[in-house]
């Protein structure tokens, strides 16, 4: 005889599909790991795109900064738009569409003649990667029974950091037997057998009752998204947040974000019911997610100079040197879960936070001859700390909002991301940099023979510095030391002020995240009640009406 949690099971997902739902992860978590795994490949590919044709395109500082920034412009401008699309006309059909134009601009940019077409190329992979990423998370949500949540979103977090470490080495790999074209060219294939594996294996899933369709809302978002992001990369490209440029766009980005709210909160048919935001778990979890990018990021910024310029190693072994932050994240967030509902959300999440602000104030203990096993220790660390906070709040957004709007909560937990690595990046990197420049300055100007345009190149950062060195023969090798030296003044200064970013993050999911909830009385002959394990309280009456009942399009496919 069935169970009352048998019928629950058999009403919220259908029998055909949740058979299959472990084999729909392991494809959504390819979708996921080829997104972000592109970009850490591209940042190892940045030297060879750099040197003259036929090796590189001969591309400048500049052109390679907006090589990775139209990406991260358009992907950022277009995640909480594509969100909305995929529960309005379908999660599928909008994953594969994200996935076809990511792999048509892979193509393009792998062929790419110009540092101008490469740029227009990666904002196309932007808009595929934008399409994707929300996507993923919203067709999870509705594969998974809500007790199974908390684990499957464990591993989808997993897949995230195994892509930012297999990356590097993936990228390394490649560019010492091909050409610079073949890392993007490695996304041809993945693609391929993905869209395959789609169309076999996933279902399509949306809102059966989205509402009228609004075209301001939308519209304000993207303006407002677009414009804060481009302010803030070119604050950090100058290393001048007060340039009227900058303030002019952000600024303009934040007003017209503004006016989204306003908007949102007096429409009858709003693309995202701002009152999500009252409920403290979720505003925590989309707070905890924009700062602890906000540090992370901004440390990956500087680690890779450390270990190639600092320290000497090739791209290939400082890929393989991220493989502990990978290993943590693979080990541990599948099983966050199990230690969430011993001590509630709130204690993991601040735990992890505090882990996180530790290892970053740890960079204090790397200098230009410690011993590399440390930095393998703050790795681990770091990708345990992550692997502790990732989880548990993503599973308190999306557990926060009705099942049928999942779309829009993945939507909102990618774009706080995005925006929150895109402002570590920008802040941080120009921390680095204006010390940097400080601290070498002096050296530069000690330099016989260097033009005051020439000390100013030289002094944009340690690559600059080394690569003047080199051109300056017998004469330059007493600026390698005093470089180093710099760099790492700049780097330490950095990590401080990165760990006090994520001990922010400490104090707001401490203070706003829900805590280990009582045990909710079980029902006659069902093994629990209430919401499942996992969910740690996280998830609101909203979420509860949107897990079990009610007409969610879940369609299976044929």
């Amino acid at each position: 005889m069935a169970t009352p949690s048998d019928i629950a099971t058999v009403r919220t997902v259908p029998e055909a599909i949740h058979r299959r739902r472990w084999a729909i992860l392991v494809v959504l978590m390819f979708s996921v790991l080829i997104v972000v795994l592109d970009n850490s490949i591209l940042n190892v590919a940045m030297k060879t795109i750099s040197q003259p044709e036929p090796t590189g395109l001969g591309a400048t500082q500049s052109e390679l900064e907006w090589a990775i920034n139209s990406y991260t412009l358009v992907f950022a401008g277009l995640l909480f738009t594509a969100g909305l699309f995929g529960d309005r006309i379908g999660r599928k059909k909008i994953l594969l569409a994200g996935m076809l134009v990511f792999g048509i601009g892979s193509v393009l940019a792998a062929f790419s003649g110009s540092p101008a077409e490469l740029i227009t190329y990666r904002a196309v992979m932007g808009l595929g990667g934008a399409l994707v990423m929300p996507a993923t998370l919203a067709i999870l949500m509705n594969v998974f029974e809500r007790d199974e949540q908390p684990k499957a979103i464990g591993i989808w977090v997993a897949a995230v950091g195994l892509a930012i470490a297999i990356g590097p080495i993936t990228g390394g790999i490649l560019l010492e037997h091909f050409w610079w074209g073949s890392v993007f060219l490695v996304n041809v294939p993945v693609v391929i057998v993905g869209l395959i594996a789609m169309v076999v294996l996933v279902p399509d899933s949306r809102d059966p009752s989205p509402g009228r369709f609004d075209p301001i809302g939308v519209l304000l978002s993207v303006i407002g998204l677009v414009l804060l992001v481009y302010g803030i990369i070119k604050g950090g490209q100058l290393a001048d947040f007060a340039d009227p440029e900058v303030l002019g766009t952000s600024g303009g980005g934040l007003l017209v974000l503004l006016l989204f709210v306003w908007y949102e909160r007096r429409v009858e048919h709003p693309a995202i019911d701002i009152s999500y935001f009252r409920k403290p778990a979720f505003s925590a979890a989309i707070a905890a997610i924009a700062l602890v990018f906000f540090a992370l990021m901004g440390v990956t910024f500087f680690i890779v100079f450390y270990t190639q310029s600092v320290r000497g190693y090739s791209a290939l072994e400082s890929g393989l040197l991220l493989l502990p932050l990978a290993g943590a994240q693979l080990i541990f967030a599948p099983r966050t879960r199990l230690v969430v509902d011993r001590f509630g959300a709130r204690a993991v999440c601040t735990a992890g936070m505090v882990v996180i602000a530790g290892t970053l104030a740890g960079f204090l203990l790397l200098d230009v001859d410690s011993p590399i096993w440390v930095l393998e220790v703050l790795f681990f660390l770091q990708g345990a700390g992550m692997a502790h906070i990732m989880p548990p709040v993503t599973v308190a957004i999306m557990q926060s909002l009705p099942r049928d709007k999942a779309g829009s909560g993945s939507a909102l937990n990618n774009t706080f991301r995005q925006v929150g690595g895109a402002l570590g990046v920008a802040v941080l990197g120009s921390l680095l940099s204006t010390t940097y420049r400080n601290g070498i300055d002096d050296e530069l100007k000690a330099v016989p023979g260097l033009s005051d345009e020439q000390r100013h190149s030289a002094g944009e950062s340690i690559e600059a510095t080394l690569g003047a060195a080199q051109r300056m023969g017998e004469q330059g090798k007493a600026l390698v030391a005093p470089a180093h030296d710099a760099f790492i003044h700049a780097m330490h200064l950095t990590a401080v002020a990165a760990a006090g970013v994520a001990v922010l993050g400490a104090l707001v999911v401490a203070v706003f995240l829900p805590g280990k909830q009582p045990a909710p009385a079980q029902r006659p002959g069902a093994p629990g009640g209430g919401d499942e394990p996992g969910a740690a309280g996280t998830a609101g009456a909203a979420g509860a009406a949107g897990s079990v009942g009610g007409p969610n399009t879940l369609e299976a496919h044929r």
